[in-house]
């Protein structure tokens, strides 16, 4: 049976990288897609043993014509595909509201919310014209799109509106047999959330150390997600260290 093909976004670190090797370990045709090609390369190579095809195309995904070309690069080696990771993502420095720089502002909403819709949009004008039809995107939403943490407006504010666009994108890719979900994560262990263990900024104005988990669950999870046939779809998954300040009162 041909393999399946995956596109992940942010793949050259982090939750991107660790989804595209579970992606490669399970035999799917991967496109590791990012800013910066040398990490790309790396976790491409990490994947070798694997057995499986990969392609490493360097992408912008706040620009339109990169976006293009990354689709374009995919449907022209493997034909069609199956299944899109939106993961590329960035934050803010954590300052106050009222303090934070335009720019930062519009970074943020470019790369987290528009390049999740660029990448969606070419990716539905593949998955409707394939044959067969269809396919699956997931969102990587994050604890922030139901709770922020202090001074995190622009990061929270994009996260809310992934599911919107999570939601959107289910209805709309229904009647073409395109499903879309959304994982949120809670202090899973990267480089981001090392910090954690010298605290971090809480509610109550305390500085806390925070739990995480590994960065390996998660990629099992959106590699679990991607798994079930199209009449199927988790819209919703939330997976997080069991003792982080998320439920209850902060």
């Amino acid at each position: 049976m041909a393999n399946k093909t995956a596109i992940v976004t942010g793949a050259g670190s982090g939750i991107g990288k660790e989804v595209a090797l579970a992606f490669l370990r399970e035999h799917y045709a991967v496109v590791l897609a990012g800013r910066r090609r040398e990490l790309l390369e790396q976790s491409a190579a990490d994947g070798r043993g694997f057995n499986s095809p990969s392609l490493v195309v360097q992408t912008d995904v706040r620009d339109p014509e990169s976006v293009r070309n990354l689709f374009a690069r995919t449907r022209e080696s493997f034909g069609r595909l199956d299944v899109l990771f939106n993961n590329a993502g960035i934050g803010a420095p954590p300052v106050p509201l009222e303090d934070l720089p335009f720019d930062r502002w519009q970074a943020v909403v470019e790369t987290n919310l528009t390049g999740a819709f660029l990448c969606t949009q070419e990716a539905f004008r593949i998955m409707k014209a394939q044959d067969p039809r269809g396919g699956r995107i997931i969102n990587n939403g994050s604890i922030s799109a139901h709770a922020p943490r202090p001074h995190s407006a622009p990061y929270t504010a994009t996260k809310h509106a992934m599911t919107g666009l999570t939601k959107s994108t289910s209805l709309d890719g229904r009647k073409y047999d395109i499903a879309c979900g959304q994982i949120d994560i809670g202090n899973a262990a990267t480089e981001l959330t090392k910090r954690m263990e010298q605290g971090v900024p809480q509610a109550s104005g305390l500085i806390a150390p925070e739990p995480t988990f590994d960065l390996r669950h998660v990629a099992e999870a959106v590699v679990y997600m991607a798994s079930l046939p199209l009449d199927t779809n988790v819209q919703f998954l939330t997976i997080m260290a069991t003792k982080m300040p998320f439920i209850g009162r902060g």
